[in-house]
């Protein structure tokens, strides 16, 4: 152990005392961040990378932003924390600019630690609400590492860790790789509907609490949902007294340039029965997250005692971090900025590349959300295999951008601050990556 008189360590080496999540740790090398600014991060040697991954697509308002970092700093100097009982000043106006922003008929707010508590509570909420055991997520999906929140996750991470009941997974849509013989988004979105209403069926709708979604799946490929899915979903739940639960945690507060990605995606005048939100709400600032929910639940627990908390439910740093997040991102427009930056700069950008690169197979996104799905040519969707994606991670490192490289993607998830500029800068590093990628295979 180092003594006083010690030469100080490095971060890397200090990071042996660290046992790191979803990792093998005996062979681990990672990159070493130091600071921040805006959309770029620098290691300890003063290196500079374009953060294109926003770290875990959470820093919607971009590095070390002024407002948000003063917002913190200021709360730290009168309340650090105060126990989730009480009221407090930081959490009501955190709260309020939440629900502010919420469809007509969400008035509170109950504050998580994340977006993994955030659908345990939601889950937990539902099932109260309905008196029903079942929740149906998707195969194509991720809610988070706690328990019920990791059994409702679709992907491979659920398998070692699938201790919860009381769940079913249904295939949403993917055109590119329909489970449904689909050849147009119209029969793809049909088809799904019809595969979940069936499931519906066999399951006993009056066992089914909830659905669970995630309004655009991220981590499973930034599937934009073909128009009509959602509101159809939304149509069957009411038909059988299910609620609906939208995961915004990943897509929300400005990543799809909308302040919720739902805003795209339901009939007029309707909404979930509950909002579930983490990441971009303060940009990770401070650890927060929670469930917006719908009057008719919440009243549920009027005289009822919901059986639920956290000791860190409304933290008032978090709260703080919200708060100046939130203003910010009115004052300076950012989730508009973030739409057109999609519109007008990124997503033609990316199509262009799609254009140009047979291994990409598939461009999907909006706002600054989007994926490049990497396939082994024209006509041939078989997705790259890890090895060509370890290199791609690699040429980008080497490049300066920090990527999100997830399975056989790229996805394209800078802050919703991002200038024009830089993503000129991406698109080129891009461009390059994927040149070497078909020279070396």
């Amino acid at each position: 152990m180092p003594t006083p008189t010690s030469e100080p360590l490095t971060a890397l080496e200090l990071d042996r005392f660290v046992f790191h999540s979803w990792s093998a740790q005996g062979r681990l090398a990672p990159l070493t961040i130091a600071g921040g600014e805006g959309c770029e991060v620098w290691d300890d040697t003063g290196r500079r990378y374009l953060d294109f991954s926003s770290q875990l697509v959470n820093v919607n308002i971009g590095h070390q932003h002024p407002a948000v970092v003063a917002g913190i700093v200021e709360q730290a100097g009168t309340l650090t924390t105060i126990a989730p009982g009480h009221a407090n000043l930081a959490r009501g106006r955190a709260a309020r600019a939440i629900t502010s922003l919420a469809p007509d008929g969400m008035s509170q707010v109950f504050f998580t630690n994340g977006g993994a508590d955030a659908n345990e509570n939601a889950m937990r909420l539902a099932r109260l609400h309905t008196g029903r055991p079942k929740v149906i997520s998707a195969y194509r999906s991720y809610h988070g590492n706690t328990g019920a929140a990791i059994a409702a996750t679709g992907d491979w991470r659920r398998i070692p860790n699938e201790h919860a009941t009381g769940h079913v997974h249904v295939f949403t849509p993917y055109l590119l790789r329909s489970d449904f013989w689909a050849s147009t988004p119209e029969e793809e979105c049909e088809r799904a509907l019809g595969h979940l209403a069936r499931v519906i069926e066999c399951e006993g709708p009056a066992s089914i609490a909830a659905i669970l979604l995630e309004t655009v799946p991220g981590t499973a490929g930034v599937l934009i949902p073909p128009p009509g899915y959602l509101a159809g979903v939304r149509a069957l739940a009411d038909e059988h007294g299910i609620l609906l639960i939208l995961d915004e945690v990943m897509c929300g507060f400005g990543r799809t340039g909308r302040w919720f990605a739902f805003a795209d995606h339901l009939e007029p005048g309707t909404r979930p029965d509950l909002i579930t939100f983490a990441k971009g709400v303060n940009s990770g600032y401070v650890p927060a997250g929670g469930v917006i929910i719908g009057d008719d639940v919440a009243a549920t627990f009027d005289e009822r005692v919901f059986p639920g908390g956290l000791t860190y439910s409304g933290h008032p740093l978090a709260m703080a971090a919200i708060v100046a997040t939130l203003e910010a991102m009115a004052s300076d427009d950012v989730v508009g900025h973030a739409r057109r930056i999609g519109d007008d700069v990124l997503g033609p950008g990316l199509r262009s590349l799609a254009a140009r690169h047979p291994v990409v197979g598939e461009v999907r996104g909006v706002g600054v959300f989007w994926a490049l799905e990497l396939v082994a040519g024209r006509g041939d969707v078989a997705p790259l295999g890890p090895t060509d994606m370890a290199f791609v991670k690699a040429e980008c490192l080497r490049r300066g951008l920090l990527p999100f490289v997830q399975d056989n993607r790229i996805h394209v998830v800078p802050p919703c601050v991002v200038t024009a500029a830089e993503v000129h800068c991406a698109l080129s590093i891009y461009d390059d990556v994927l040149t070497a990628l078909e020279e070396n295979r």
